[in-house]
């Protein structure tokens, strides 16, 4: 592809259909990557994911760098700014390349005019940039929205300063092995031939840590299925779901696969329904089971109609992995601190009720059903929990947590998992 692009323009715009749009990053930069050239992929994404962590700071270093915010149809120009002073931070791109490319972003979106406004602004933030980085840790260190801080505080009273800490780094990035394949010990070996600098867990056997994450397809056999990309907290769900081979298991929520094709390395000829409410998604699940070589039925369906997808049918073991405020997942997704409102939440624990309330007739007598989110706040969770004991004195917790306080909860680790929940419920 011939470089006639300018990848600046692209970031810019790929930030304002999130913050005009609310559209997230995870649907808007697949699309745009199609527009630019293998190389340039991963700065894209860099650009866009790196300015929604850093968000409020660089509000907040434009607003002393400009007397009068850009607004309607110059806001673009807004966005192109954070490019380029996010460069400039956090980048190793030469300054002077940086703000070359981010002043061209202009003729791109077709206002050559702004050019000497945007270089303007860039050249006074390169000249104080020490001395305004400084300040601006300390007038927007949290870089997190005033509502969600304040629920994280509530909620994390001793911790919440290193679960923001967490949120706001880059994700670790972390592997499953296929254990069909290979034993975790064998694939390690593999990865240190190929010089992949990684390390095993403790506490999850088919976990592996890179130490510095690298493009899929240069990891070993990846293309085989011998190795899948997923969290190690994700990696939780199918082990504490236990599936054993021959039984009839639903992954509700299935998308985009990873736990679908968890439960099918653990127990191959386990008859697992995949179901997913997005169609778009679900396609994901289909491509996952293709690559490992595995077989799943899967269906479109929303988790509050079974009676529309289930045939009447019940399961041994159910996984519902819940719609959530996804809280926990920040730091994979930064633009989550923005799209989220407060008032989300409440919505969402009404819909994860219904839905547990929907699915839990279709559980076997003596089966058991994993409820986890990849959620940080207790409403979603643990209170989740509580309430749906209360209301079906069927339902048991099963080794995990206590009536007064249910579940599992994981809070995002700087080199470690995600933020999750987990409950195991089992059926009188």
């Amino acid at each position: 592809m011939k470089n006639t692009y300018n990848l600046r323009s692209i970031a810019a715009k790929a930030i304002s259909q999130v913050l005009e749009q609310g559209q997230s990053l995870s649907t808007v930069i697949p699309e745009l990557q199609q527009k630019v050239s293998d190389k340039d992929k991963a700065l894209l994404q860099e650009l866009c994911f790196g300015v929604m962590r850093v968000l409020p700071q660089l509000e907040w270093l434009i607003a002393q760098l400009m007397a009068k915010p850009l607004k309607g149809k110059q806001r673009i120009f807004h966005y192109l700014i954070m490019v380029g002073m996010y460069q400039l931070t956090y980048t190793r791109i030469p300054a002077h390349a940086a703000i070359a490319e981010t002043v061209n972003g202009t003729i791109s979106l077709k206002r050559p005019q702004l050019k000497g406004l945007i270089n303007g602004v860039l050249r006074q933030f390169q000249r104080q940039q020490e001395e305004l980085v400084e300040k601006s840790n300390d007038a927007s260190h949290h870089l997190h929205p005033k509502w969600l801080l304040t629920r994280i505080q509530k909620a994390y009273p001793h911790n919440w300063q290193h679960i923001v800490s967490a949120n706001n780094q880059k994700p670790p990035m972390w592997l499953r092995v296929n254990q069909i394949h290979h034993s975790t010990n064998q694939y390690l070996s593999l990865l240190q031939k190929a010089n992949i600098a990684a390390e095993l867990d403790t506490d999850h056997p088919n976990a592996i840590r890179l130490l510095t994450p690298c493009p899929v397809n240069i990891l070993p056999g990846f293309d085989k299925g011998w190795v899948t990309i997923q969290d190690r907290s994700a990696q939780g769900c199918a082990e504490l779901l236990m599936p054993c081979e021959g039984e009839e298991i639903l992954d509700l929520c299935a998308a985009p696969g990873g736990k679908t094709t968890h439960i099918l390395e653990i127990a191959p000829s386990a008859k697992v329904l995949a179901v997913d409410i997005d169609e778009q998604r679900i396609k994901r699940v289909e491509e996952n089971l293709q690559r490992l070589n595995l077989k799943a039925v899967i269906k479109t369906g929303d988790g509050r109609f079974p009676h529309k997808w289930t045939n009447g049918e019940q399961f041994d073991r159910i996984l519902l992995d819940a719609p959530c405020s996804a809280t926990g997942v920040i730091r994979r997704h930064p633009d989550i601190k923005w799209l989220r409102r407060n008032e989300d939440i409440a919505q969402l624990v009404t819909l994860q009720a219904e839905i547990l309330d929907a699915i839990w007739p279709y559980l076997k007598k003596s089966g058991t059903l994993v409820y986890a989110t990849c959620s940080i706040l207790p409403d979603e969770n643990s209170e989740q929990i509580k309430a749906f004991l209360k209301r079906n004195p069927d339902a048991k917790l099963s080794g995990t947590g206590t009536q007064e306080t249910p579940g599992i909860q994981i809070t995002p680790e700087i080199t470690g998992g995600d933020g999750f929940f987990y409950a195991r419920l089992t059926k009188q």
